[in-house]
């Protein structure tokens, strides 16, 4: 499966250098999409090398991670090198989270650990891991009573209203899904509550309770994993909007970031969905509406406020890191003013075997195939440029910072920008695009064999999952800093100690 999504990857990006006419099947085309070229071997060995342990954006993990994607990419004799910036990262410094039950029962001090299984291969790093926290979490300790919010959406809060509810002064509880993390964060704020919490329900990441299995059995999230990631709703580093993280530039201060309005104003903390469960038992008040319940086994789920009563306190260290983008060029013989980007990020939350390094394992293996042709006499028409971007996670860094420094170059001369994250990660094929692309992925499907039946063909199997091949829109976060380009994004997942 990995040997054939560098295969779509690549089958998408050699048709950008025609991309408005139809191409004749080239000799090189159909050498690059055969199994000539390569194996299974060596996209499996990036994959392993780049996921040995986490890569948090800023670490020594992560540098290495980059040095090996350079050393990769400069075997291919391409011009490799990296491009480093200054930008403001944070980590957890300490956080706990206390449950006051109305007597008989005693308080509860969450453990706040996600458990390792039995025969776990990564279980002598597995204390790399970050704890679990908020990416730019404000820091503080908040105590009050818990309010239940379903998925902490506008909406959920004008149906507390409806009820009678008053959220102000308490602390949320809500559970994933449906909204960014950050938006969860930020309409707490507005609604008048004074911290958030947000876990993992059995309903939506648990396989729906009952009989259900969890990772390492099935793919669904075990009762102690927590989906980590950021609460920052901007792009690239906070303190420069605008402009390039460099060394000694200007930034804003703390205060000035707070003001933006990017970042959250009251403390939060992701937990896992036994944690969510043992508070939403403290919880008494009205039923919660029908939508709003869990699984078949889960409690019944009421709205508060309290009578448990919750304190938070996260406390989050500030770090001016160096984050390092990987970025390798292969000129265009015709077009060498016009670019074609391939990207992939590379730091992940935990481990990244799904998001992103399956994806970053695809754009190794499209760069080592390219090298290939190019030994055959092959020339791209138009220079294309790989882009391993750093620090993705905490909210595009890497990346926007990259176009901020490039801002003039790419606007005249970018034609397309396709990206993989999560290149592998279960049945089935999904993508999202510009309308404009639509029918170039369905192309590039057509000539891809499906690895788990070769008598069909990607495109097929995809028929199979949808009466109509469906190409999604793109989330706005792909927009990146408002490039006049054409863009396909191939999928991602949520990140826990398990996402492996």
């Amino acid at each position: 499966m990995f040997k054939t999504t560098a295969v779509t990857f690549l089958a998408i990006a050699t048709s950008f250098s025609v991309l408005f006419s139809p191409p004749q099947k080239s000799y090189y085309h159909s050498l690059f999409v055969s199994n000539s070229l390569s194996d299974n071997a060596s996209i499996s060995h990036h994959l392993h090398t780049l996921t040995r342990r986490p890569h948090v954006a800023g670490t020594e993990a992560n540098s290495e991670a980059a040095a090996y994607v350079l050393s990769t990419l400069s075997s291919c004799n391409m011009d490799a090198h990296i491009v480093s910036y200054e930008v403001l990262l944070t980590y957890p410094a300490s956080r706990s989270l206390t449950l006051t039950r109305p007597p008989p029962d005693p308080p509860i001090t969450f453990v706040l650990k996600q458990e390792i299984y039995e025969g776990d291969p990564y279980a002598d790093v597995a204390n790399q891991v970050q704890p679990t926290f908020h990416a730019y979490a404000k820091s503080g300790s908040v105590t009050g009573p818990v309010v239940y919010v379903n998925y902490g959406r506008v909406e959920d809060y004008d149906t507390l209203k409806d009820m009678g509810v008053n959220v102000t002064g308490t602390v949320v509880l809500a559970r994933y899904g449906q909204i960014y993390r950050g938006d969860i964060v930020m309409n707490a704020f507005d609604a008048g509550a004074i911290g958030a919490l947000i876990y993992t329900d059995k309903k939506d990441y648990g396989g729906g309770g009952g009989d259900a299995k969890w990772f390492p059995d099935d793919k669904w999230m075990p009762p102690s994993g927590v989906q980590v990631g950021t609460v920052y709703n901007g792009s690239g580093d906070p303190t420069t909007p605008g402009w390039a993280s460099s060394e000694g530039c200007e930034r804003l201060s703390v205060e000035e970031v707070e003001r933006s309005g990017d970042v959250p104003l009251i403390p939060s903390l992701p937990i896992s969905g036994a944690d969510g469960e043992t508070i939403l038992r403290s919880i008494g008040g009205q039923v919660a509406k029908d939508d709003w319940q869990g699984s078949k086994d889960a409690p019944t789920y009421k709205v508060g406020p309290g009578p448990g009563v919750v304190n938070l306190d996260y406390n989050g260290k500030q770090v001016i890191a160096t984050i390092q983008n990987v970025i390798g060029i292969i000129e265009g013989s015709e077009e060498p003013d016009r670019f074609i980007i391939l990207g992939n990020h590379r730091d992940a939350w935990t481990f990244g075997a799904v998001d992103p390094n399956s994806g970053t394992a695809a754009l190794l293996e499209v760069a080592q195939r390219l090298w290939k042709l190019q030994k055959k006499g092959w020339k791209p028409r138009r220079t294309i440029i790989l882009c391993n971007w750093d620090a993705e996670e905490y909210g595009l860094i890497g990346s926007t910072e990259w176009v901020e420094d490039n801002r003039e170059l790419l606007a005249s001369r970018a034609v397309a920008y396709l990206n993989v994250d999560c290149a592998v990660s279960g049945a089935g094929f999904h993508a999202s695009a510009t309308p404009q692309l639509d029918e170039l992925l369905k192309q590039a499907a057509k000539e891809v064999q499906d690895p788990d039946n070769s008598s069909q063909t990607i495109y097929q199997q995809w028929l199979g999952f949808h009466d109509s091949p469906e190409v999604s829109g793109l989330n706005d976060s792909y927009n990146l800093s408002g490039w006049s380009v054409y863009f396909i994004g191939l999928h991602q997942s949520w990140h826990s100690l398990t996402c492996t």
